[in-house]
């Protein structure tokens, strides 16, 4: 396979483009500047999304995506039949939009199926070194990966539209989640009814799906506690998991402090109009900090196994709170020798939180 311009396409011809990002919702989010390069690119080209339906809410309403189509995760419980009449129809209707691109952005068997059977002329993917010959030539362009290379989520997804000829300007980088106009105004709503005025409060999210990502409960009450202290109000919020509500049940506990607890009760969208009211966002490397990004929230960021030049918060007034003491991060390990409970994460002291809240407060 040949890399460089010699095979860049002619964007001019292209009518429909499928984007697939079968991952998580932060992964999902990471994906939406490439929409938005695109279609400046070709304004004539429809865009569409394929996701996990439990994500689609990172790409709804996006203006630069046409539709939106899903893969659903119960289709596995749903027996052999069922399965495959929910596979068919996803297939025909996407072979019914005539894509002329597939760009493929994980390792998911998917994508690579999707770009034979599809027929589209173009489709590019990544060069993963682990993958088959086969699942290679599915792909008429492959994306070098520069495994050392410290780049951001964000530019590494781009690099499959740098690698059909398609170069991303300095402006057409942000990310893009639209929380829609019912969801800007129950929050408002919702705010109003806690006496929570639009940039007077802090948005704290302690928690994460990932165990191995979450700061101690007794970090976060006395972060709470600290910032009352300071006359800040906090409201708090998680997903509606058993775990991380948990979490929070035990940051009620052990603070003194009140905050506001919308724990459980707010979609992604609602999540992301109540950070867009915040004036600051703390939180680890969730999906709730990038849509905190999204929204242009200052946000904290509490950094353990995963790396802050690949995943911190983009394109937006931030700072990184990770240990200086532990050489082995950014590892990217479940916690400490797998066993759920990072270190380098759990260790890191309150001081250093206030500091980057104060430095971020002071701007």
């Amino acid at each position: 396979m040949q890399y460089g311009p010699a095979d860049a396409i002619d964007v001019s011809r292209l009518r429909r483009a499928l984007v697939i990002q079968l991952r998580h919702h932060g992964d999902v989010l990471l994906t939406s500047p490439l929409f938005t390069v695109l279609k400046n690119r070709v304004p004539s080209i429809e865009v569409d999304a394929l996701v996990y339906s439990e994500t689609r809410q990172m790409l709804d309403l996006h203006p630069a995506i046409a539709r939106v189509h899903e893969v659903r995760r119960d289709w596995k419980g749903a027996g052999t039949m069922a399965r495959l009449a929910e596979e068919w129809r996803l297939f025909v209707a996407l072979r019914e939009r005539g894509y002329d691109l597939v760009v493929h952005l994980s390792e998911h068997p998917r994508g690579a199926w999707l770009a034979r059977a599809l027929s589209a002329r173009y489709a590019v993917a990544h060069d993963f070194a682990r993958k088959s010959r086969a699942w290679k030539k599915s792909f008429t362009h492959l994306v070098p990966l520069l495994p050392h290379a410290k780049r951001h989520r964000v530019e590494v997804n781009l690099d499959a539209l740098r690698r059909i000829g398609i170069q991303p300007g300095e402006g057409e980088r942000a990310l893009v989640l639209m929380p829609g106009k019912d969801n800007e105004s129950g929050v408002e709503s919702l705010l109003a009814g806690h006496g929570l005025a639009s940039r007077h409060f802090i948005h704290f999210h302690p928690g994460s799906r990932w165990q191995f990502k979450c700061w101690p409960p007794e970090r976060a009450a006395a972060l709470v506690d600290a910032l009352a202290q300071r006359g800040e109000r906090v409201a708090i919020t998680a997903a509606p998991d058993e775990r991380e509500l948990d979490l929070i049940a035990e940051i009620r506990r052990r603070a003194s402090a009140q905050f506001v607890d919308f724990s459980g009760k707010l979609t992604l969208k609602q999540l992301a109009a109540l950070s867009a009211h915040a004036k600051l966002f703390i939180g680890v490397d969730s999906a709730p900090m990038h849509i905190a990004a999204a929204m242009q929230t200052p946000v904290v960021a509490l950094f353990g196994p995963s790396g802050e030049l690949e995943w911190g918060p983009w394109q937006v007034a931030h700072r990184v709170v990770a240990s200086g003491t532990h050489p082995c991060r950014p590892c990217g390990n479940d916690g400490c020798g797998g066993g759920k409970v990072s270190e380098c994460l759990t260790q890191l002291p309150l001081e250093a939180a206030l500091a980057a809240v104060d430095s971020l407060l002071r701007r």
